[in-house]
């Protein structure tokens, strides 16, 4: 049964990487209609290109672990994501609080929006937060 997903991140160190990574990737390649909305750490990492990074020695060890198993990283499993048809999205008050003008984040995001109507295409779907 597809649905619409929506993964909230605002946390962007291996672990909540990888989770929401790896279940959006899953999410659309079985046909549901993924959306990943970045705040604050999340998307000053994802602009900065640290996204996923490890932070502490757990998630190093974590990292470290995921390499051997031969499981990409959560950047890219998120780009791939992105490529099957995955949104990248962000709140345009958060991004400015963030220190980032809306316009400049054309590329790295499919789209800056109004809260009012990140809340409507919330609506009747189902919501993570990592």
């Amino acid at each position: 049964m597809a649905g619409r997903v929506f993964f909230f991140l605002q946390h962007a160190t291996y672990e909540p990487a990888f989770q929401a990574s790896s279940m959006g990737i899953t999410a659309v390649a079985m046909g549901d209609e993924v959306y990943f909305v970045l705040a604050f750490d999340a998307l000053r990492a994802w602009v900065d290109g640290t996204f996923g990074q490890p932070d502490g020695v757990r998630e190093k060890e974590e990292h470290v672990r995921g390499e051997a198993l031969g499981l990409p990283p959560p950047a890219r499993m998120l780009e791939e994501a992105r490529a099957l048809g995955a949104k990248l999205i962000a709140c345009d008050t958060t991004v400015r609080l963030c220190g980032f003008e809306p316009e400049s984040l054309q590329g790295p995001l499919d789209e800056v929006m109004g809260l009012a109507s990140l809340w409507r295409l919330t609506q009747g779907a189902r919501m993570l937060t990592l």
